[in-house]
């Protein structure tokens, strides 16, 4: 399981590894790698995914660069993170904490 205190103390951008998809992602959604550390340092871990291959991942909620809500999700080891994806939660498809999916 990963902790929160791990990706903190592993959030650097040096320490941030992006995949070629994440990075035309975080173009296209206009996120930059400012908001992915302060979404981590400002954020709280929300769903676990013990089951993800090679490595167990999670669902981070933070705040953006702009105090906007951000949904950034990441695997780690001891020497990185490894940026999954990163995205604006739309309020049509989350709970008003943006925690919930609705319907749920």
């Amino acid at each position: 399981m990963i902790t929160i205190e791990q990706l903190k103390a592993l959030n650097k951008p040096e320490n941030i590894a992006i995949t070629e998809h994440a990075r035309i992602r975080l173009y296209e959604r206009k996120i930059g790698i400012d908001d992915i550390v302060n979404g981590i340092c400002t954020g709280g871990i929300i769903k676990q995914y013990e089951d993800d291959k090679p490595l167990p991942s999670c669902l981070i909620l933070g705040f953006s660069m702009k105090s906007q809500y951000i949904h950034i999700v990441v695997s780690c080891d001891t020497d990185f993170i490894y940026l999954i994806t990163a995205y604006f939660p739309d309020p049509d498809l989350w709970e008003s904490d943006f925690k919930v999916r609705r319907g749920r």
